[in-house]
């Protein structure tokens, strides 16, 4: 279905260990975590907390286990903190995934997030910005990408549950308002689903800036409880509502073919937060990589 060579199959490390919720693998390690994902038949992963600071040692961690670092995860508080600060925290990220070969950064904008709040119900108190709002997370996120855009990388902005971007119409404004030199789109498959989206309509609206995906499947019952229960987004991922594809409610053969048919070139990242106490990492790994040898033949 893919063109040899044009995809790379990794996956992120909140399987293992959230760093929201160290609680949750909190007695995992880093080592057992990266041996777990190249025994799964992976070939890269997103950074954790728990990965080494310094990228000597990262990279003959992975080296030694033929991993390389996709991307790691980057929280933006461009709406509610001086950009000056975000900037300089941007570089210090942005020059350690670049000594690691990485080639996109995901920003996430966090101001009046409410996905890192446990009592928050995530649906009834989701945040909404006004224009005055937009106007400065496009603004942050050009600076950003301007950044990015030195090293050669490329900025992939991640829409995500209990944010002001979660929608179809959020993406449609960022993508509308951003210039697509500077801002590119991570395509996450679980928060479209959970957040009630057309999941393939998003994908084939903005496929031409789309330079990361995010593959995570959904567990229909646990969102529905998740909505009439009213919890929040951490009580969601403790619940069980996310999951590897090919373990939920996702048909994912037309994701891949909608991305095989655009000549899609990058990651396919399979990014599952579960309580590892009750998803053990490595047998949910083992069985997201042969359902993606099935239906997408990499």
């Amino acid at each position: 279905m893919f063109a040899a060579g044009t995809v790379k199959l990794g996956i992120a490390p909140i399987g293992w260990t959230n760093d929201d919720m160290p609680e949750l693998g909190g007695s995992n390690t880093f080592e057992q975590c990266v041996s777990e994902m190249a025994l799964a038949g992976f070939t890269g992963t997103e950074i954790g907390n728990k990965y080494p600071k310094n990228v000597s040692a990262l990279h003959k961690a992975l080296n030694l286990r033929n991993l390389e670092v996709a991307s790691a995860w980057f929280s933006a508080y461009l709406t509610v903190q001086d950009y000056k600060e975000t900037a300089r925290l941007f570089i210090e990220h942005r020059d350690f995934l670049h000594a690691m070969g990485a080639k996109v950064i995901v920003v996430s904008e966090q101001g009046h997030s409410i996905q890192g709040q446990m009592e928050t119900p995530l649906f009834a108190n989701k945040p909404v910005f006004t224009d005055e709002q937009w106007n400065r997370l496009v603004e942050g996120l050009h600076g950003l990408g301007e950044l990015a855009r030195e090293k050669g990388m490329h900025l992939v902005y991640h829409h995500h549950m209990g944010t002001v971007v979660q929608t179809t119409e959020e993406i449609d404004r960022l993508m509308e308002s951003t210039d697509p030199a500077l801002v590119s789109l991570l395509y996450d498959t679980g928060h479209l689903v959970f957040s009630g989206e057309n999941h393939l309509d998003v994908l084939k609206r903005h496929m031409s800036r789309i330079k990361h995906v995010h593959l995570k499947d959904v567990r229909a019952d646990v969102a529905h409880q998740v909505r009439t229960e009213q919890l929040s987004f951490l009580q969601a991922v403790k619940s069980g509502v996310f999951t590897v594809p090919g373990d939920g409610c996702i048909d994912f053969t037309p994701v891949f073919e909608e991305l095989s048919g655009a000549s899609y070139e990058g990651w396919l990242l399979v990014e599952a937060e579960q309580d590892p106490a009750k998803a053990n990492p490595l047998e949910y790994a083992i069985k997201a990589r042969g359902y993606i040898r099935d239906k997408a033949g990499v």
